[in-house]
């Protein structure tokens, strides 16, 4: 893939699963890559593997994400790519009568309302730009719901949604905003996801997770690469023809 040498790259959720695959392909490629994620040991880890920036900071705030603009852009420059895969999982989540406000306002926070405050301020980098390639991490949740996963199903539709409308705004100067949506992918969220599942089932994890394995025409859930692949193709030269799509990557299966 072309396109990434000396773009610079703001990835968040990157120190796990599908953002933390995507940050080390991004920079492999050449990209300048800002990582954005809470654990400061797999961010060190993931810096002195790659060579990329990193910031150790939750996105739960607008203030949050004004200071990781400002920080990236002080240290790398202005913004070409973004790729939002920071996530609060439907393990926080309870059957609609008894879901609070709070839980509810806590995963639009980092779900929706990041994706969209870091939009605002990077479109504006990529239209001074002329170009720019935007990526939204949403869920096979994103176009089906659940039982008890209120929040994150409406958090990952909306996604969706954004992803339609900004790819509106920033195609008239070539840019592009796509969300992919994974099924079941092995990640530090998923195995939350899991064990809360198995809990209330009285089932062990590795039970769960068969069944999900078994739901795949491959036999399997997804690895993070092979999500990361695909938003790395979406963000390159390659995929400039490709804007205001949600890309469904989950092995065949439904969810």
């Amino acid at each position: 893939m072309t396109g990434f040498a000396d773009r610079v790259a703001l990835v968040t959720g990157a120190s796990s699963g599908i953002g933390l695959a995507t940050a080390e392909l991004l920079a492999a490629a050449g990209a300048r890559v800002m990582g954005v994620g809470r654990s400061e040991e797999r961010l060190a880890d993931l810096a002195a593997r790659t060579g990329a920036a990193t910031i150790a900071r939750s996105l739960d705030t607008s203030e949050a994400c004004d200071d990781v603009v400002a920080e990236t852009r002080h240290r790398l420059g202005p913004i070409d790519i973004l790729v939002c895969s920071a996530g609060r999982g439907g393990h926080h989540d309870d059957p609609i009568w008894e879901q609070s406000l709070e839980g509810w306002r806590a995963t639009m926070a980092v779900n929706l309302d990041a994706p969209f405050v870091l939009t605002k301020a990077a479109a504006a980098d990529m239209r001074n730009g002329g170009w720019g390639r935007i990526v939204y991490v949403s869920s096979t949740a994103g176009e089906v719901g659940a039982p008890a996963l209120g929040p994150y199903c409406a958090s990952k539709h909306g996604v969706i949604g954004l992803a339609r409308s900004v790819a509106h705004d920033i195609g008239t100067f070539g840019a592009t905003c796509n969300a992919v949506l994974p099924g079941w992918v092995r990640t530090p969220i998923a195995d939350a996801d899991v064990e809360r599942e198995a809990a209330a089932r009285g089932l062990a994890p590795d039970a769960v997770w068969a069944e999900h394995d078994a739901s795949s025409p491959r036999g399997r859930s997804l690895d993070a690469v092979e999500v990361a692949r695909v938003i790395a193709w979406l963000v390159s030269d390659e995929a400039a023809g490709v804007n205001g799509e949600a890309l469904t990557v989950a092995l065949g299966g439904v969810w």
